[in-house]
């Protein structure tokens, strides 16, 4: 039986978005993946910001108030699935006793009220991303897409989470499986 523990866990790495993968939800996406199991996966879009929200209009829509000392944080678009809860992708530098998520050693996740009044404060961790929405997979789910060429894996670097070059993240997780974009084909097939 797999477990989030198995060395077949994609917990931890990142989801690269095929061309022509057939959901236009997750074109050229770059999805950190949380948790996978047999249960199924839970990831985070971590390249497309949410260009018309402000983190600290947020903040105070749910009663948090911002300090001066807030540090700026961008708000992305984590998935199509519930789009009105939060996360915060972060690094492992913090951590909340009984709600965060520790995906491994760098980074960890956290989907409660304490960290958004840490980070209104100026305190909190060092780099965040905060998320609206997250990717879900049922159980077998992924695996079916990945067979079917919808997307590749690679190692995730600090640099790919949590860079602010939102919009070169696709084409640098890419680079760094060394796979040029303009050399990816729509259409896979199998030997």
């Amino acid at each position: 039986m797999q477990t989030q523990q198995n060395l077949d866990s994609l917990s931890g790495k990142l989801l690269i978005a095929m061309p022509g993968m057939g959901d236009p939800r997750f074109d050229r996406s770059v999805v950190y993946v949380c948790a996978h199991s047999d249960d199924g996966a839970m990831g985070l879009i971590v390249n497309k910001p949410a260009t018309d929200l402000d983190a600290g209009d947020l903040l105070r829509q749910i009663g948090v108030e911002p300090s001066s000392d807030m540090r700026p944080i961008t708000i992305h678009f984590g998935g199509p699935v519930e789009h009105g809860r939060g996360f915060v992708l972060h690094s492992a530098d913090y951590a909340a006793p009984t709600s965060t998520l520790k995906v491994d050693d760098r980074i960890g996740m956290t989907a409660t009220m304490d960290i958004l009044e840490d980070i209104a404060n100026g305190g909190g961790p060092k780099d965040a991303l905060l998320l609206l929405g997250y990717s879900g997979w049922g159980p077998g789910q992924l695996e079916s897409e990945l067979q079917e060429n919808g997307w590749l894996t690679a190692d995730a670097s600090h640099d790919l989470v949590f860079g602010t070059d939102a919009g070169g993240k696709w084409n640098a997780a890419l680079a760094s499986l060394g796979i040029d974009p303009l050399l990816l084909s729509a259409s896979g097939g199998r030997a």
